[in-house]
């Protein structure tokens, strides 16, 4: 095995253990078993179980960012690009759940960037951008559009967390509850809201 692939080796192995049993509940030594290597070669390839995490992690956070900024960053109509994101969300739990649960939990790698709160963030300020255009159309005020993109993206997040043992019902579903919530909010609700045919899969 070459030493890159080792390290993807190696990475696997960590993410499926971290999804298990979380970073405490991981050792270095259940990391190198189940690769069957020695601990002296994840401490090569990583400096340890911390920095074999924080990999984990940081890929975790591109792949998930890239799935919903794709979709908020499209030409379309607000509600179609709320739609996007929800989606985006909900498609990364069911392809990348091993990776959701990783990124879900409270992350012991002292860092700012790379941890589940500061991937809301960065996820807050696209929608941000969406929502301050849509303000300005409608006469809303524009300063309060950070706070909406809050409120949004933290609705988004935490149904996915329940979606992601849930599972019922199908991710086209909870996306058009979430839409139709975020959209219509309780007042306005739609008695059966379905997403439009741009946002369906």
């Amino acid at each position: 095995m070459t030493g890159s692939q080792r390290r993807e080796q190696l990475l696997d192995v960590g993410r499926r253990l971290f999804a298990e049993k979380g970073f405490e509940g991981t050792s270095v030594e259940e990391i190198a078993a189940a690769a069957k290597v020695s601990k002296p070669v994840v401490y090569e390839h990583f400096g340890g179980k911390e920095g074999l995490y924080a990999v984990v992690v940081d890929r975790e956070v591109q792949q998930l960012l890239a799935m919903v900024n794709r979709e908020l960053t499209a030409e379309a109509h607000p509600r179609v690009l709320l739609e996007g994101a929800a989606l985006g969300l909900l498609d990364y739990v069911e392809a990348s759940t091993d990776g959701f649960r990783i990124l879900v939990r409270d992350s012991p790698v002292a860092q700012s960037t790379g941890t589940f709160s500061s991937l809301l963030g960065d996820t807050a300020t696209q929608v941000e951008h969406v929502l301050v255009d849509a303000f300005a159309e409608r006469g809303f005020d524009r300063k309060a559009a950070p706070m909406y993109a809050q409120m949004l993206v933290g609705m988004v997040a935490m149904t996915g967390q329940w979606w992601l043992d849930a599972r019922r019902p199908k991710k086209a579903e909870v996306a058009a509850h979430l839409v139709n919530l975020a959209w219509n909010g309780l007042r306005g609700l739609e008695a059966k809201p379905r997403l439009t045919p741009a946002a369906r899969r």
